[in-house]
C-alpha cells in the first residue's frame, strides 16, 4: 500500500516490488481533507496566535490549547 506519492512511483521502487512479487494495492492519494486532525490543529494554532499574550513555555501552551479546545464548537 502507498499513497501514490512521487517517491513511491520511481523506477527503483517499481522494480523492487516487481522483483519481490509484491502486488500494489490501490489507495487514495494523500489529502488533508482525509485527515480531520490537520484543520483542528490549524484552528487551534490560529486561536493561540490571535491571543494578546503568547505562551512562554510548554505548560502555558498546553493550558491555552485546552482553553481554546473548549471554545471550539463540537
Amino acid at each position: 500500500m502507498d499513497d501514490n506519492a512521487q517517491p513511491h512511483r520511481i523506477l527503483a521502487v517499481e522494480e523492487l516490488l516487481e522483483s519481490e512479487d509484491i502486488t500494489r494495492m490501490d489507495w487514495p492519494a494523500y489529502s488533508p481533507d482525509l485527515n480531520p486532525i490537520k484543520p483542528v490543529w490549524d484552528a487551534l494554532g490560529r486561536r493561540i496566535t490571535a491571543r494578546l499574550h503568547h505562551p512562554e513555555n510548554t505548560q502555558q501552551l498546553k493550558q491555552m490549547l485546552i482553553e481554546e479546545w473548549a471554545l471550539i464548537s463540537q
